[in-house]
């Protein structure tokens, strides 16, 4: 599976990078800043669960 962020609906709330901090990294001002990256499949459960934490709904998750 592969998350990615949808280009200008990242509010910089950081409740993905709460649950999932290794796999939602936060620019230096506090929003994703990141392309469209593979999730291995041992974290893919936490992906989600960081996806679904944002209130913005900014985070897509792609079904491989």
């Amino acid at each position: 599976m592969r998350i990615r962020v949808i280009e200008g609906k990242c509010s910089g709330h950081a409740r993905c990078a709460a649950v999932a901090p290794d796999i939602f990294i936060l620019n230096d001002d506090g929003y994703l800043d990141m392309p469209e990256t593979a999730v291995a499949s041992e974290n893919e459960a936490l992906a989600r669960r960081g996806a679904r934490a944002c209130p913005e709904r900014a985070i897509e998750v792609i079904e491989d």
